[in-house]
């Protein structure tokens, strides 16, 4: 399912932005673009309202479209490496890959089917602003805001993460932060999600999405894509290891595992010089 316009436009950002290893530029044409009173109004209108009874109705919407769009998303969707999932009664990060508004419903996909109803992902501020049914579901389908004022990360969000942890929750981090549209590779990860799995003694899930093209046309484009979610372990903080030293350890290792599955998928090393078939589906991966 190809959603947003100037995807060609998108494409050639992603290559500028990969060529000068500029791995967490925004590369979208259309995204929210927020000053920093609007990101804490955004912030503070979340804390306000996440435990009234209208966020809550919301909430619960939100959550049924979202389970439906994961069902119809995910018919052909494999899953491989279950055995590597821990206890998931216990709270877990997950990381991923971010190539798509849609693809946290890879992830639901695979919860669902362990039988966790609730998957809590963590999402830009920005995409809080956006509009429409795809906004609706950016605000209230179990996601939490990533704002950047100092406080709200270091006491809001922690005490948030930890209540969801808490509670058996699993939660979604994007370490790579910018959804670049269909792109295969994994990008190097920033360290909040390691360090929040740090500070709260979370286990972090590794998974990786691989994206196969089908033979039928999905716009003129592009072609119809399928996924095969991979989960590639569980990585566990160190009890006698610093905040800081865990942070980077995790991040290291979920970027290896992440590397090494793209190589073993996708048979070719990992390099970040652009290739028309980074892109999942796109026709020119196709010409001559």
């Amino acid at each position: 399912m190809i959603l947003g316009n100037d995807r060609e436009a998108v494409i050639e950002n992603i290559r500028y932005a990969a060529e000068n290893r500029n791995f967490y530029a925004k590369v979208e044409l259309s995204d929210p673009v927020l000053s920093d009173r609007e990101k804490k109004a955004v912030t503070d209108r979340y804390l306000k309202r996440r435990k009234g009874m209208p966020y809550r109705a919301k909430r619960f919407f939100a959550r049924r479209i979202a389970d439906f769009a994961t069902k119809r998303i995910n018919r052909d969707t494999e899953i491989v490496g279950e055995e590597l999932l821990p206890d998931l009664d216990r709270g877990v990060i997950l990381t991923s890959n971010h190539f798509g508004p849609l693809e946290n419903t890879v992830i639901r996909h695979l919860l669902a089917i362990h039988g966790k109803k609730r998957l809590n992902v963590v999402s830009q501020v920005t995409n809080f602003a956006m509009t429409g049914p795809i906004g609706f579901l950016m605000n209230y389908a179990d996601t939490v805001p990533l704002g950047e004022e100092a406080r709200y990360l270091a006491r809001d969000l922690v005490t948030i993460l930890g209540e969801k942890l808490d509670m058996g929750e699993s939660v979604l981090i994007y370490p790579e932060q910018e959804m670049w549209f269909n792109y295969r590779k994994p990008r190097p990860p920033k360290p909040g999600a390691y360090h929040f799995a740090a500070k709260l003694n979370a286990p972090v899930v590794s998974c990786f999405v691989e994206m196969i093209d089908l033979p039928e046309m999905d716009t003129e484009e592009f072609y119809r894509v399928k996924y095969r979610l991979h989960v590639l372990g569980t990585i566990y903080p160190d009890p006698d290891a610093s905040l800081r030293e865990n942070t980077a350890r995790l991040a290291e290792a979920d970027y290896a595992l992440k590397r090494a599955a793209y190589e073993r998928i996708y048979g070719v090393p990992l390099t970040y010089d652009f290739a028309p078939t980074d892109i999942a589906g796109w026709h020119r991966s196709y010409e001559a």
